[in-house]
């Protein structure tokens, strides 16, 4: 009888290569991975004020792309439609760009004011600031009462 380590055994070299094939298929794996397919990179930072979100969009025209806020909430679709035929001699070994509709749906630390968000894109970055929602101011709520005060005996 032979004995094999453990690491060696054939359902554990399996094992590992499943593991291995689940996270290069679902999960983003080191720092400088970029979503694929019908997503794009964002950046998020914050200061005082306001949020401000940087979304790299390059080869979009700025009037197809449409941002709606509500709440604490962001949305950003834009779409990228192929416009002149090329003729291809071959075939791709490998597309990454993608043409077709994307979206980011955000969802921000706090709420946000919609009315005043400011959108500029430039060099193929969507730039947005977006101003936070000014915070609410508690209200002391006095109670009423509807029962008639009754004469003291």
């Amino acid at each position: 009888m032979q004995l094999m380590r453990r690491d060696q055994e054939p359902w554990m070299r399996l094992r590992d290569a499943m593991e291995r094939l689940f996270e290069d298929s679902f999960i983003m794996s080191g720092p400088f991975s970029f979503p694929s397919g019908r997503m794009f990179p964002i950046d998020i930072s914050e200061n005082d004020n306001n949020y401000v979100v940087e979304a790299a969009l390059p080869g979009m025209k700025p009037e197809n792309i449409e941002i709606t806020a509500m709440g604490d909430t962001l949305t950003i679709r834009a779409s990228q439609k192929r416009e002149e035929k090329k003729e291809q001699e071959g075939r791709y070994v490998r597309q990454e760009r993608y043409e077709g509709e994307m979206s980011r749906e955000i969802t921000l630390p706090g709420n946000i004011d919609p009315d005043k968000v400011q959108a500029t894109y430039e060099h193929g970055v969507l730039k947005l600031e977006i101003p936070k929602a000014q915070a609410q101011q508690s209200k002391r709520i006095q109670v009423q009462t509807k029962e008639p005060a009754s004469a003291a005996p």
